[in-house]
């Protein structure tokens, strides 16, 4: 007797001692125990919460998915972590709600079934988190800012030098025959404000992406007729000799977001001419059939080199054989994110010196 005695007093001791919540239920649902931390947690007095209906600790809007649950748990119980990647929310008495973690446990006493409850209240634990990830967040925009001063300074430098030196030079062609002179100059700084303006708009766009300020668009449109309305508009863009074709299979109506996909298109087309040779053709094919739609930009041009593939889609990366050539590292990231916004996925072939192949799948239906 003494023993048992003894038992129960350890038992008590460790029940009513613990630094978290713990709370038995029987079979129906209705809290049998529960110890002293328990009572605090959720805001009750000494044993008020004993003969209590398990889902008065939980918020109103899950009642229902839970007594599922426990109805489920109670014919197969384990010991397990509960809501594993989950965040759980208890209640306490005065409606008030705060996250939690539970782990589950089991046990049989005069052939009735108990679940026994180990909660813990993390709510500072979630604090800290949300502040973690806001130091994150905000480290990341300053390294953003900072990369773009750096190459700001960097990729600025070339167009503003070319529009001033043009411009100085304009001055001094006053005759009539040196409008050919003139004009050379005149595309110059045309073609130098392009590249400026392309610059900031990347920064602009990613701006946008990292704030969650982009905006989708659903609608229908004829996809044969918008890729030869951007041909038509890139083919300023192209080198000498250089041409753009566009071979069209199957069905032409796309719902998409019809905004974010010309910029993907322009982006891809771009890099296509820009690093492609004189001469070298460029073809863009579009397939629609009943679940997708299939639109690969295929190139003659330089090619990526092998180790430099898995960095492709990363923020500010260039190519190894691209870093002579002007560009911000941004493009192909944005194409990506913008991608991902329409429920779409980007895959590449690529061979050295020989060309590059984007093919872009998107779903005939967004969801």
């Amino acid at each position: 007797m003494s023993s048992v005695s003894n038992k129960d007093l350890r038992f008590d001791a460790l029940f009513n001692s613990a630094t978290i919540g713990i709370i038995v239920v029987n079979g129906k649902g209705i809290i049998d125990m529960a110890n002293k931390f328990a009572h605090e947690l959720f805001h009750y007095s000494d044993n008020e919460m004993i003969g209590l209906i398990l889902e008065q600790l939980i918020p109103h809007r899950y009642h229902h998915k839970h007594v599922q649950h426990r109805t489920n748990y109670n014919k197969q119980p384990q010991s397990r972590p509960m809501g594993a990647n989950m965040i759980l929310s208890a209640q306490r008495k005065d409606g008030t709600e705060f996250p939690v973690e539970i782990s589950l446990g089991h046990f049989t006493k005069d052939e009735e079934k108990y679940t026994i409850a180990f909660i813990i209240d993390i709510t500072i634990r979630r604090a800290n988190e949300e502040l973690t990830k806001s130091l994150e967040k905000e480290k990341e925009v300053n390294d953003l800012k900072s990369r773009f001063v750096s190459m700001a300074s960097h990729e600025f430098r070339t167009p503003l030098s070319t529009i001033l030196s043009s411009i100085s030079l304009l001055a001094k062609y006053t005759q009539t025959e040196e409008q050919a002179k003139r004009d050379k100059h005149i595309d110059r700084i045309k073609s130098s404000v392009k590249t400026l303006t392309d610059i900031l708009n990347e920064f602009l766009s990613l701006g946008k992406i990292e704030e969650g300020k982009i905006e989708i668009h659903i609608e229908s449109f004829n996809l044969k007729e918008f890729i030869e309305n951007i041909i038509y508009e890139m083919s300023i863009l192209l080198k000498p000799g250089q041409s753009l074709v566009h071979e069209h299979e199957g069905d032409t109506q796309l719902n998409s977001d019809r905004n974010l996909l010309k910029h993907i298109l322009i982006n891809l087309i771009s890099n296509a001419i820009k690093f492609s040779p004189e001469k070298a053709p460029i073809v863009v094919k579009t397939h629609i059939d009943t679940t997708h739609t299939y639109i690969s930009i295929i190139d003659q041009g330089m090619g990526i080199p092998n180790e430099d593939k898995v960095h492709l889609f990363e923020r500010f990366f260039r190519a190894s054989n691209a870093i002579n050539i002007q560009g911000t590292g941004l493009g192909l990231h944005i194409v990506g994110r913008y991608i991902d916004l329409i429920q779409g996925k980007i895959e590449y072939k690529s061979e050295l010196e020989k060309g590059s192949q984007f093919i872009i799948t998107l779903p005939s239906e967004l969801n």
